[in-house]
């Protein structure tokens, strides 16, 4: 059984002039971050290891959930190929991911993100938000047969603020 825990990284400042991959996040997108990461937590899904793309915004976002998992930072990967927004870079890296690897955490980009929870969840989903989590549960033994799975969890910032 293997498991997985797809991140769209949190709301992106447009504040400086920098390329996409530098930009960072916006303050309503730290605080997103940290709501879905303290939701999260009180399910107790521990990742056997995570993986975030290079992007500056993935990787704060990313340092955000790792910090409120409590997940032990040499679990973390960070992969210029996840910084991909159809969705066929995302694909590869999950299915050449090592059979050892029961419960795997991405943080990455939409489109990607978004064409992966249709293509392999059994929930539609019109669009990953920003900050958004989606958890599929693939009944496989190994990640390079995964198809269409479970959606297990659906965790979306909107849901959360009050």
């Amino acid at each position: 059984m293997k498991k997985i825990i797809i991140v769209r990284h949190a709301k992106s400042s447009w504040k400086e002039d920098l390329s996409d991959h530098e930009r960072g996040l916006e303050s309503r997108g730290i605080k997103d971050a940290e709501l879905v990461s303290l939701y999260f937590k009180q399910f107790e899904t521990q990742p056997d290891m995570v993986l975030s793309s290079t992007a500056k915004r993935a990787k704060k976002t990313a340092g955000i959930f790792i910090e409120n998992l409590k997940i032990n930072p040499d679990l973390v990967h960070y992969y210029k190929e996840l910084y991909d927004f159809t969705g066929e870079s995302l694909i590869k890296t999950i299915k050449n991911t090592s059979d050892n690897i029961q419960c795997l955490m991405v943080f990455g980009h939409n489109h990607a993100l978004t064409h992966f929870v249709n293509t392999f969840g059994d929930r539609y989903i019109d669009n990953v938000p920003t900050s958004g989590l989606v958890v599929i549960e693939f009944h496989v033994d190994s990640w390079k047969h995964i198809f269409k799975g479970q959606t297990l969890k659906i965790i979306f910032p909107r849901d959360l603020r009050e």
